[in-house]
């Protein structure tokens, strides 16, 4: 019998923090948790906060309905370059394909740029005796032998994990089907990922690496999922699971622990996809989210409600805004742009003596200085509470004090060689750690084309809201929101993610009258058939399953396509022109021009289903005075002329909706503190939110 509770949980574990949002869908009452990240097994943090959330609430195990997971562990591993031992099988004649690359500098004018590190070095990859053409004929047949010789050669030098990776694989995949059946028998335990299953993309690079990385990942994503689920089904949670995937939708962790390059960017998305159900609640036509945590920031364009979704994201950029300087993920990713810039990000100065901030990060363990934890280098957060952005008796609702004179010492290691007082190296940190943010906020607007002084801000994660105000005063934007509980938001939002699953059939064809439409709608057949079937394994009912066609389009001669939505009359009434006119009208709207006469063509076809966003009660309501919460005031620190001021520190729980607050001021939850600096007010609206609006 299903599980009728009304109750769910959210949880997101990041590099810092784990973040838990527990939600009641008949009464909206949430209530919010969170609890440092257990960096050595993440499972046991988040199982930690799960038990410490539903005694909080005075709830049994048992009485969840669903529990949605956000991770990173696909992201750090990647990042990290902490995966299993992994060798690439490829067609003979490709063994350099990784290496290779797309052979082009991202950047023509840095004769020392130089591009993210393949993921697998050339001395890992292995060449099977093998051809098939694009058109399905076999030029070579795959020889066995080298198969199984090859079988003994992996297993003696002790690989996790096998990446396959056949020439044109993605539209005739019988080779690839053969060596994974014959690595399985061979290889007992060892993980077997096959291109054309992980993505039916055209292009062996780009193919290449995904495969690389789902084997890369595989074998971690799979103990992780084992093992949380065994920690949940020990504790009494008896109820589904679901996982975040990087496309905004939901997938079974089954699903997320076989192909964990679906889940790149989990945790992240589960931000955006609340920021686009905020749009959608307050009618706002674009919103730039933007999510600081303690180990990174991110930042997201949401035009009309909807985040925008890209086929062309990349992890590991050797410049951090310079596209193919990464590695390229071709698989449905909400599009935003990640900073190495979050509050444990770590303070120094460099060889030239100038101050840089990130990538490194102090991460849960030791943590920034103020922690009392050990650490003991300068990050943004002990800067934060220098110059008195964060109170520290009020931190995680004030279960964890903040050392100030610990954060203090450590900053003295950067103020002492640039000769600045603390509060003026911690003003420093500050600001550059805002200019960071600003100067990428402002190029992925761009990239939008869309200016941010023409979008509204909404500011979310732990240390979000304690830089929103300086960030909008650098980008010219005039609102900027804050949810209630925005230090867990990306958390909520996890909550108001429908499961989805998204395919691709690559299928290059030029856009004539005469086209095969019965093949397209037989592409398309197949392609919804593996999708109902993803979606099935995380418990959608079929009949309220939303369908999505789309296509990929470009101009012949073109690099790369533009995704557009497939004209309702292209399959039933084979109206080529339809699909033609939507795709230059996208052309337009990216780059302002057309090609007139230049023929069109289609590189793949796309789909995605997915069921409807659960009807949200919403947990914005306002609440009654907390019985200890009291009004109190602090020095902040405004910049070397203006010196120290004094700072109202308001919680949250005594706002009134509609007064304004004047700053500087801090209005404080218990999972961040959002500051409200000089020039601007804020005030609480009848949805929750704060608005604060800068002059």
């Amino acid at each position: 019998m299903k599980n009728a509770s009304p109750w769910r949980i959210g949880f997101d574990i990041g590099g810092t923090f784990t973040d838990l949002v527990l939600l009641n869908d008949m009464t909206g009452e949430a209530i919010r948790h969170k609890t440092l990240t257990t960096p050595k097994d993440p499972s046991e943090g988040a199982y930690t906060g799960l038990t410490q959330l539903v005694e909080l609430a005075g709830l049994k195990a048992n009485d969840i309905h669903t529990i949605t997971h956000g991770t990173t562990l696909a992201i750090n591993a990647l990042l990290e370059r902490r995966g299993a031992k992994t060798a690439l099988v490829v067609t003979r004649g490709f063994r350099d394909v990784l290496v290779l690359g797309r052979e082009y500098r991202y950047d023509i004018y840095d004769l020392n740029g130089a591009p993210a590190q393949p993921l697998l070095p050339r001395s890992h990859a292995y060449e099977i005796t093998e051809r098939v053409t694009a058109r399905g004929d076999v030029v070579t047949p795959l020889n066995e032998a080298d198969v199984f010789q090859l079988a003994a050669e992996l297993r003696e030098k002790q690989y996790e994990a096998v990446a396959v990776l056949c020439m044109h694989a993605y539209a005739w995949p019988d080779h690839e089907n053969q060596i994974e059946a014959i690595l399985s028998r061979e290889l007992p335990g060892v993980s077997i990922s096959v291109s054309h299953k992980v993505s039916r993309e055209i292009r062996e690079y780009d193919r290449g690496v995904l495969t690389a990385m789902n084997a890369f990942v595989q074998p971690k994503a799979r103990r992780y999922m084992a093992r949380l689920e065994s920690r949940l089904r020990e504790g009494g949670f008896t109820c589904d699971w679901l996982v975040m995937g990087s496309n905004g939708g939901l997938m079974a962790p089954q699903v997320a622990a076989d192909y964990p390059t679906r889940i790149i960017e989990s945790g992240p998305a589960g931000g955006i996809v609340a920021t686009a159900a905020f749009a959608r609640r307050n009618q706002t036509h674009q919103v730039l989210a933007f999510d600081m945590g303690g180990t990174t920031a991110k930042a997201c364009v949401v035009r009309d409600g909807e985040p925008s979704i890209t086929t062309d994201y990349e992890v590991g950029r050797a410049d951090r805004l310079l596209k193919g300087s990464g590695l390229p993920v071709k698989l449905p990713v909400v599009d935003m742009i990640e900073i190495g810039a979050g509050g444990g990000s770590i303070a120094r100065v460099d060889s030239l003596g100038l101050l840089e901030i990130g990538p490194e990060s102090a991460s849960a363990w030791p943590g920034p200085a103020c922690y009392g934890r050990g650490g003991t280098q300068p990050t943004v957060t002990d800067a934060n509470l220098v110059l008195g952005l964060l109170d520290p008796d009020a931190f995680l609702g004030g279960r964890m004090r903040l050392d100030v004179e610990a954060a203090r010492q450590a900053i003295r290691r950067v103020a002492e060689p640039l000769g600045l007082s603390i509060e003026d190296a911690a003003w420093g940190i500050h600001e550059v750690a805002n200019s960071k943010m600003s100067e990428a906020l402002r190029t992925h607007s761009v990239e939008k084309n869309v200016s941010p002084s023409q979008m509204t801000m909404l500011a979310f994660g732990g240390a979000g809201p304690s830089h929103a105000w300086s960030l909008a005063r650098q980008l010219n934007v005039q609102r900027v929101y804050f949810p209630n509980g925005a230090g867990v938001y990306s958390a909520f939002g996890l909550l108001t993610a429908p499961p989805s699953a998204d395919f691709v059939r690559s299928d290059r064809c030029r856009l004539l009258p005469g086209l095969d439409v019965a093949r397209v709608s037989a592409l398309f057949a197949e392609g919804f058939d593996e999708a109902f079937t993803t979606l099935a394994a995380a418990g959608a009912e079929p009949e309220s399953v939303i369908k999505q066609k789309l296509a990929g389009v470009r101009y012949i001669g073109q690099g790369s396509e533009l995704t557009v939505t497939l004209p309702e009359t292209f399959l039933t009434e084979g109206d080529v022109q339809a699909l033609v006119d939507a795709f230059e009208a996208a052309h337009l709207a990216r780059f302002g021009r057309t090609l007139p006469g230049q023929g069109v063509e289609v590189v793949s076809w796309r789909g995605r289903v997915q069921t409807p966003p659960p009807k949200l009660n919403t947990t914005d309501q306002l609440r009654h005075p907390e019985p200890d919460a009291c009004e109190k005031s602090l020095q902040v620190y405004l910049g070397r002329e203006q010196g120290f001021s004094a700072c109202r520190v308001i919680p949250r729980s005594l706002l009134i909706a509609g007064e304004a607050v004047q700053g500087p001021a801090l209005l404080q939850e218990k999972e961040c503190a959002i500051y409200v600096g000089p020039g601007a007010s804020a005030q609480l609206d009848e949805q929750g939110n704060i608005l604060m609006e800068l002059n």
